[in-house]
């Protein structure tokens, strides 16, 4: 369904809804405008044709912008004259959105209202009727390995100090070797002839302490 109207000195097809830029009008923004010339009218069954126009025929529409359009350059120039002219111009116009085409009276179309736009439904949780009871349930398995690991914190902390322990007894035991005097090699061969112990003068002093610990121990 289309109408063709004539404004301005133009010819315009349009169809319900449209937005159309004519020639400027003397209506302000907001204002609802009527154009009686209509050249032809179809309404989807008949196609109505003027001669030129249509009797009681009109499209009407509402303001909906005022403007100008791009700018056009007019140049003038003539060759070995010196004589040159620029000037620029922006043509007025008048955007115009269809809302109904009407003949005889009765309407043949108008523009559909807008359609509200529908709710979204609500999303169902698929795994039980209880969402939040779900949500709550995750959260506490969510916060099971915080405690894990706050445990395992505790198991590591715990070798650590024993290692600790460990690690001042060997230091202990270090200061009372620096601090004991050391035995010479004449003490470990007064040792072993007290101890009626087989060596070799001739042995060195590692020798000689291995030859004391076995005698000590018989």
């Amino acid at each position: 369904m289309y109408a063709i109207f004539e404004s301005g000195g133009k010819q315009y097809k349009v169809a319900a809804g449209d937005t159309v830029r004519v020639e400027k009008l003397p209506d302000a923004e907001g204002a609802k405008v009527k154009f009686d010339k209509v050249l032809a009218i179809a309404d989807g069954k008949e196609t109505y044709i003027g001669t030129p126009y249509l009797d009681a025929a009109t499209v009407n529409a509402v303001v909906t912008e005022i403007g100008k359009g791009d700018k056009v350059i007019v140049y003038k120039y003539k060759a070995k004259k010196g004589y040159r002219r620029k000037q620029g111009h922006r043509q007025p116009f008048t955007a115009v959105e269809i809302e109904s085409v009407s003949l005889g009276g009765k309407t043949v179309f108008k523009r559909e209202a807008p359609k509200k736009p529908d709710k979204p439904a609500a999303k169902k949780d698929d795994e039980g009727e209880k969402p939040a009871e779900a949500k709550a349930s995750d959260a506490k398995v969510e916060a099971e390995p915080v405690e894990a690991k706050a445990s395992d914190t505790k198991a590591e902390a715990k070798p650590a100090a024993e290692q600790g322990q460990t690690e001042t007894k060997a230091d202990d035991a270090k200061a009372d070797t620096a601090a004991a005097p050391k035995a010479t090699k004449a003490d470990i061969i007064s040792k072993l002839d007290e101890l009626g112990a087989t060596y070799s003068k001739s042995a060195k002093k590692d020798e000689l302490l291995a030859i004391l610990a076995e005698a000590e121990k018989k």
